[in-house]
């Protein structure tokens, strides 16, 4: 079987606020992007196991139903509070059967540790199983390390999750459209069609006619490569930045040695000044957006 999602931060703020953002349903339900509904049931004294009920919405009008059960709370003389839970989904379509976990609360001089362990049991046989260590397992550890530095902004930063969430969508459609101009226009009018008009400014910057075809192949796959590096680096400013100079550069290029193209129909004026635009997006909204990168997910020896 595989092993269960272990995910820790380090939140620089106090217990209580953190103990509150974790522990009440709808503020709880607000950083999770596991869940879309929580909802504390009613029990007839405290000394009773808190029963909950939660929901995810996975489109096209369906959601993933649950029942949970919080097992207990406890501080020990370093002031370190534990959550244990279970939970089961009685709902067909739920990967998840049954499963159990803990959340802790370990405050240092830094801050807060913060961190939590979870697994379950999965439905349908060996197919659920491979589903799970292939898709669904690391989908939810991601979810959940995502979750926890949308839950840190929150508290260190006091951005909203929903502003982080915004942030976030809109971050990665900018970078993503970066990357796609890089590597089409690496792949398509250089590699594939070779078009004309990649020659012709080729020879108009000065490259010897024996030596265009293989210039502009060569610029098309180091475009296809940054497009790549791009997605594979995906927080990396620096990128961002050689964006803006490299279409700064290649703008002054085509206006000194190849002017005609300024005024063509699709020309480098607005294809340029577009992929600078949306660089400087990436660059604002990337301190704003939440990274699962945040968070160690092994588990130490001492948690085992």
């Amino acid at each position: 079987m595989a092993p269960g999602i272990y995910v820790e931060i380090l939140i620089r703020g106090s217990m209580d606020e953190l103990w509150e953002k974790t522990q009440t349903p709808s503020l709880h339900k607000r950083w999770d992007l596991r869940f879309t509904d929580i909802e504390y049931l009613p029990r007839s004294n405290d000394s009773e196991p808190q029963q909950f009920l939660y929901a995810t919405r996975i489109g096209f009008g369906l959601a993933i139903r649950g029942k949970g059960e919080t097992l207990g709370t406890r501080d020990d003389d370093a002031g370190t509070r534990t959550s244990s839970l279970k939970f089961w989904s009685d709902n067909p379509i739920s990967l998840i059967s049954e499963g159990s976990g803990y959340w802790k609360y370990i405050p240092s001089p830094d801050g807060i540790t913060f961190l939590t362990w979870y697994d379950y049991k999965t439905r349908f046989g060996i197919l659920g199983k491979l589903l799970d260590i292939l898709i669904f397992k690391p989908l939810m550890g991601w979810a959940t390390a995502w979750s926890f530095d949308r839950l840190r902004s929150w508290i260190e930063d006091a951005l909203p999750p929903e502003a982080t969430i915004s942030a976030s969508c809109s971050y990665t459609l900018a970078r993503i459209a970066i990357a796609f101009v890089w590597i089409y226009h690496g792949l398509v009018p250089k590699l594939i069609s070779r078009h004309r008009d990649e020659l012709e400014m080729m020879s108009q910057s000065g490259f010897p006619s024996d030596m265009l075809s293989n210039v502009v192949l060569l610029a098309g796959v180091v475009e296809i490569l940054f497009g790549a590096l791009l997605l594979i680096r995906w927080r990396d400013r620096n990128l961002l930045w050689a964006t803006i100079v490299l279409m700064l550069a290649a703008l002054a290029g085509v206006a000194l040695n190849s002017p005609g193209y300024l005024v063509a129909a699709f020309n480098p004026v607005t294809l340029n000044l577009s992929m600078i635009a949306l660089s400087i997006i990436a660059l604002v909204l990337l301190p704003y957006s939440a990274t699962a990168k945040t968070c160690h997910r092994r588990k130490p020896e001492q948690e085992q």
